[in-house]
């Protein structure tokens, strides 16, 4: 099965590393020309550099998700350089550290939902406006496991995630008659620099993240990345608001 995107453009949040810069690198290899997003400018550049070096078409935006103003410029200059909007890979998130409920700052709460879950709403609607003009398109929301599932210390992460789920379920049914279809997914542990950042702060360990896997291993981007490309392409024509865990089998147990 070959997934092709060519004359296809891609936008995708949270690019200059871990899911986001692997799903970006996918979908250039797969013909479509990418606009990358981030706020980490200087890192999105060089990664955009050596994909242009590369061959690829593919355009850095600096993008704070949590700021309407700015999300609505970074479609608009995605259109602006390309012409259009095709798909789009939500990515952009933040974790939280492992905090009892009844301890969470209010601050810290509102944090995680502006960036893990309003952010994904302000995108789909900008990504939304464009992609009726065309009558089609794709867009995949990156939730997480913690979409699925409740663990303890984590109510403000899961909350948000469990959010995404639900604002892709209800987008989905409003679009899937109109051409453009919404999916998420929902990865497990992946080794990103987020997990890693967890691993040093003492909020993760590598050897729980091991034992607790069925599979016996952390994620890699990559294998996230190809779930999405999956989603965007017409191979899943037929699916409509899911959200695809890939997990290694960790919410089947």
């Amino acid at each position: 099965m070959e997934i092709r995107f060519d004359g296809k453009v891609a936008l995708i949040t949270g690019a200059a590393k871990g899911m986001g810069l692997a799903a970006a690198k996918g979908f250039v290899d797969s013909g479509a020309a990418v606009a990358m997003a981030d706020v980490d400018l200087e890192s999105l550049e060089k990664e955009v550099a050596a994909i242009k070096q590369m061959g690829g078409k593919a355009l850095a935006i600096q993008c704070d998700v949590a700021d309407e103003a700015q999300v609505k410029a970074m479609v608009a200059k995605t259109v602006e350089v390309f012409g259009r909007l095709d798909l789009a890979f939500n990515n952009a998130g933040i974790q939280s550290p492992v905090t009892d409920t009844a301890e969470l700052e209010a601050a810290e709460f509102d944090r995680v939902m502006a960036i893990n879950l309003r952010s994904v709403w302000l995108c789909m609607k900008y990504e939304l406006l464009e992609m009726r003009k065309l009558g089609s398109g794709a867009i995949v929301n990156n939730s997480s496991l913690g979409g699925l599932i409740g663990l303890p210390g984590r109510a403000a992460y899961h909350a948000a995630k469990h959010g995404v789920l639900g604002l892709t379920k209800s987008a989905a049914l409003e679009y899937c008659t109109r051409g453009i279809r919404i999916n998420a997914v929902c990865p497990g542990t992946i080794d990103t620099p987020m997990v890693q950042a967890m691993f040093a702060t003492g909020n993760l360990t590598k050897e729980y993240v091991d034992k607790t896997q069925p599979i016996g291993r952390m994620g890699e981007a990559w294998e996230v990345a190809d779930a999405v490309l999956w989603l965007c392409s017409e191979h899943a024509s037929f699916v409509i608001g899911q959200g695809l865990p890939v997990d290694g089998g960790y919410t089947i147990q």
